[in-house]
C-alpha cells in the first residue's frame, strides 16, 4: 500500500498538481491512517463484499477499501480527482463514475458494476449534502445492506439518538424506520487537511431484514414525521395542524393513545408515530 492518506503524500500531491480542495464539492483529506483503517475495521467489509464509495477524493480511504473488498464503486464528481485516483490507485478491482450521487441510478450502477455479493457503503460524506445523500439511498434502494459514513458531528448525534433528546428529530425516525444506528467513532477536525469548523464521527446504519415497524400508509407515516417536526418549538398538536389535520382529530388520537395534548414530538417513538399514523389514517376513511 501507498498510504495515499499520509499528510506528506497528501500535501505532495497536491503540490505536484497544482490542486486543492475544493469548498464547492465539500472536499477535507483525512490524514489520519488509524483512523482510516477505524473505518474499514468497524464496516465489516471483507473480500466477499462488494463497496460504493462516495466521493473518494485522492484515494485515502479507496486504498483501504481496495485492499479488503471483492469490488469498489466509487462515485466521484470532481474529473481531477479521478485523474488523480486513476493514477495513484494500484488495484484492479475499483471503478469510478464520474457522476453526481443524487442524480445516479445506484440500483442500474449496482446490476452493471456488481455481482450478487452483498454490497455495503463506506463514504466519507460530503458535509452540506449528508442528509440527502443518505434519505435517497435509504429511499432508492435495498441492495446496500450496512452504511459506514464520516458525517458532521451534529449530524451523527441526530442519527443515532433517541426520544426525549435533543439531536431527536425527523431523521431519527425516518433512519430508525430502516436501520439501527450506531456511532461509532469520534474524529476531531484536526486530521483533515484543510481542516473543517466542525468536528465529525462515523455512523454505522445495519439495514434490518424487515422494516421496524408496520404501518397501514408508508408514505402518509413518512409524511407524518416529516411534519410533526417542521416546528420543533411547537406542539405536536400544532406541527399536525400545519399539516391541515382537523385539530379535533389530533387530539383525539393523541387521547386514544393516552399522550397529553401539550407533547413534543421529539417525546414519541418510532412506534408511537406509527400507531398515530395508522389512528389518522382510519379518522380520513
Amino acid at each position: 500500500m501507498k498510504n495515499i492518506g499520509s499528510i506528506q503524500n497528501i500535501n505532495r500531491i497536491l503540490k505536484e498538481n497544482e490542486l486543492f480542495a475544493k469548498k464547492k464539492f465539500g472536499q477535507n483529506f483525512l490524514v489520519d491512517q488509524n483512523i482510516l483503517q477505524r473505518i474499514v475495521e468497524v464496516s465489516e467489509i471483507n473480500s466477499n463484499v462488494n463497496v460504493i464509495e462516495i466521493g473518494p477524493g485522492l484515494g485515502s480511504l479507496t486504498e483501504y477499501l481496495c485492499q479488503r473488498a471483492n469490488k469498489v464503486l466509487c462515485y466521484e464528481i470532481d474529473q481531477d480527482m479521478i485523474d488523480l485516483l486513476e493514477k495513484n490507485l494500484e488495484y484492479d478491482n475499483y471503478q469510478i463514475l464520474h457522476k453526481d450521487i443524487l442524480k445516479a441510478n445506484v440500483n442500474e450502477d449496482i446490476a452493471t458494476y456488481f455481482d450478487d455479493k452483498p454490497v455495503y457503503l463506506v463514504a466519507n460524506l460530503p458535509y452540506y449534502i449528508t442528509t440527502p445523500i443518505i434519505l435517497k439511498l435509504l429511499e432508492e434502494t435495498n441492495r446496500i445492506k450496512k452504511y459506514t459514513m464520516m458525517m458532521q458531528y451534529e449530524v451523527a448525534m441526530r442519527i443515532a439518538s433517541k426520544p426525549n433528546v435533543k439531536d431527536y428529530n425527523a431523521l431519527s425516525i425516518l433512519i430508525a424506520y430502516k436501520a439501527r444506528a450506531t456511532k461509532a467513532l469520534d474524529v476531531p477536525r484536526t486530521v483533515f487537511i484543510p481542516s473543517p469548523n466542525v468536528d465529525s464521527a462515523v455512523v454505522v446504519l445495519d439495514l434490518y431484514d424487515k422494516l421496524r415497524v408496520s404501518v397501514k400508509n408508508e408514505d402518509f407515516f413518512l409524511k407524518l414525521i416529516k411534519g410533526a417536526f417542521a416546528q420543533r418549538r411547537k406542539t405536536l398538536i400544532n406541527n399536525l395542524m400545519q399539516m391541515n389535520i382537523p385539530k379535533e382529530n389530533a387530539l383525539l388520537a393523541l387521547d386514544k393513545m393516552n399522550l397529553d395534548k401539550a407533547i413534543r414530538s421529539e417525546a414519541l417513538s418510532i412506534d408511537d408515530f406509527a400507531k398515530l399514523s395508522d389512528i389518522l389514517l382510519e379518522m380520513e376513511v
